[in-house]
């Protein structure tokens, strides 16, 4: 990568207008340590063509997308500030009368950026600056949580049919020529939507059903061909959204071609054919939101980010408790993890015990088979020996570990008729079976300590809040919805966004740069 030579176009921003960029902003700081936060050499990988070099320094760049997602701003509005606004040119480097750059080219960064070795590298750079300030040096305390962003696209059942039948049109050979033939329900050449009334319930459930019978019509008689990449996605995009968003008629076995959108949710559903990795996410059983989950761990006493990741918003691999070991997976010595039930699973509890850490995850509740009445814990279980004893004093044998999630059983059966404590145990007329699954010892020393510990109390009371500020932060100047489509893309930008969120945390801490190294000198004035 060759080393930018221009000039910058009119008087240095920050040399000539230094009063007026409020100092202790990030824009301030910018402006006079963008250098060494942002060496071009950084880059250097990013650009490895010996011939000729970046129109614009990708330090220039990087910096100018740190304040972009610090405040949330679309590449339009980026560039503009940047046209106009003196403490955007002085934090970025331009001359006062530089006019920036087409918006693509923050685009085109972005993706170089995303789609390199290190595409956190932004992050990184500041979670050096953190270790060098010893900001957190000492503090063991990390706090876990997640939120959803909503996805940078509109979803819904109809469109998804009709946009997945255009794609394979545009991108299998002689698909055009089949769907003229074979496909009625819609003119795929009309860009607009159907035209029916669509506040008609009856109208919208014979589009549904029209639009599938196209599509597995289109499916059928396809030729059969050796398919491209995006020939053959397109081909199976399709047929997942014809299968995942419909079922059979309400009085249909579904042999007759007669369909309508399906009542519920299909496991792992695709949510957009334009974002095929956005999911339908659950926070809560009654808040549906559409999109990715970000998953935040952070020093709770400082509120700076130490790891972030942004994943699908569905699959066991990418569940709170998986993910959260992966955000403390850099850690170079054990902390004390707070996080609420999300993390609190036996296959995590025992991972990060292993690795030496103290555990402030809040357990699971326990429901009782009948209100009111004994949960697991009121029963004596011992693992090792195998013998679970009911409270009324009755003792049965474990089974051998059986089953997906490698369970074990304790089957009541014969002792529950006539035992006086039956109506507070069960209600099943077989008798009680309790069901053991691995790490149960570790769950129920957590339980104990959770309801009976005061100090893990207060720790807890203390600690795991501020990680709930750490999200609103986030999602601030609204940032919950994403801007960006994929996973790669958009926690690329997450890591900016935390990196920028740093910086600024630090900045009001007191950084500055001391000639060799990066210090927090606080502010006394």
């Amino acid at each position: 990568m060759g080393e930018w030579v221009g000039e910058a176009v009119g008087p240095d921003v920050w040399e000539t207008c230094r009063d007026l960029i409020p100092a202790g902003s990030v824009f301030a700081f910018l402006a006079e340590h963008r250098g060494r936060l942002f060496p071009a050499q950084m880059f250097a990988d990013m650009y490895p063509s010996a011939n000729g070099r970046p129109s614009m320094p990708p330090q220039i760049l990087a910096a100018a997308i740190t304040v972009q997602a610090l405040h949330g701003l679309s590449d339009f509005e980026t560039v503009q500030e940047l046209r106009c606004d003196l403490r955007w040119k002085a934090a970025c480097g331009l001359g006062l009368h530089d006019m920036a750059f087409d918006p693509s080219l923050l685009a085109c960064f972005r993706r170089r950026l995303a789609r390199s070795a290190r595409p956190n590298r932004v992050f990184e750079a500041v979670r050096e600056v953190v270790k060098a300030t010893g900001v957190i040096k000492g503090k063991h305390q990390r706090a876990l949580d997640s939120t959803v962003l909503d996805d940078a696209v509109a979803t819904q059942a109809v469109t998804q049919l009709i946009a997945a039948v255009r794609a394979v049109i545009r991108e299998v050979p002689a698909a055009a020529e089949v769907t003229a033939v074979q496909c009625t329900a819609h003119d795929y050449t009309d860009p607009g939507k159907p035209r029916i009334a669509w506040n008609d319930e009856q109208a919208r459930a014979e589009l549904v059903d029209a639009l599938v019978t196209d599509a597995l019509r289109l499916l059928g008689h396809l030729p059969e061909q050796q398919l491209g990449e995006k020939a053959a996605n397109a081909v199976g995009i399709l047929a997942l959204v014809a299968g995942q968003d419909v079922e059979p008629a309400e009085d249909s076995d579904g042999r007759d071609g007669r369909w309508r959108i399906t009542r519920g949710t299909a496991p792992n559903r695709m949510v957009s054919t334009v974002d095929p990795e956005a999911r339908h996410v659950h926070k809560t059983r009654s808040h549906q939101q559409d999109g990715f989950k970000a998953h935040l761990a952070i020093e709770p006493e400082t509120g700076l980010y130490t790891a972030v990741a942004l994943r699908p918003g569905t699959g066991a691999e990418h569940h709170e408790a998986a993910v959260g070991l992966e955000l403390l997976a850099d850690e170079d010595q054990p902390v004390d993890a707070f996080g609420d039930t999300a993390y609190s699973t036996g296959d995590a509890r025992q991972a990060l015990h292993e690795a030496g850490h103290r555990l402030f995850l809040k357990p699971a509740p326990l429901r009782p088979a009948v209100p009111g009445g004994f949960t697991l814990d009121d029963f004596t279980i011992d693992t090792i020996a195998a013998t679970v004893t009911c409270p009324a004093g009755h003792t049965v044998g474990l089974s051998e570990p059986g089953g997906q999630h490698h369970q074990r059983k304790a089957v009541f059966k014969d002792l529950c008729p006539g035992c006086p404590l039956r109506e507070q145990c069960t209600k099943a007329k077989a008798g009680r079976t309790l069901t053991i699954r691995p790490h149960h010892d570790l769950q129920a020393i957590a339980r104990h300590q959770a309801a009976t510990d005061p100090d893990w109390q207060a720790d807890y009371r203390r600690w795991r809040p501020p990680v709930e500020r750490a999200v609103a932060r986030i999602v601030h100047h609204g940032n919950r919805k994403l801007r960006y489509r994929g996973t790669i893309s958009n926690n690329t930008w997450l890591h900016t966004r935390a990196a920028a969120l740093n910086l600024r945390r630090l900045i009001n801490l007191g950084l500055t740069h001391t000639g060799t190294t990066w210090a927090i000198v606080p502010n006394t004035a």
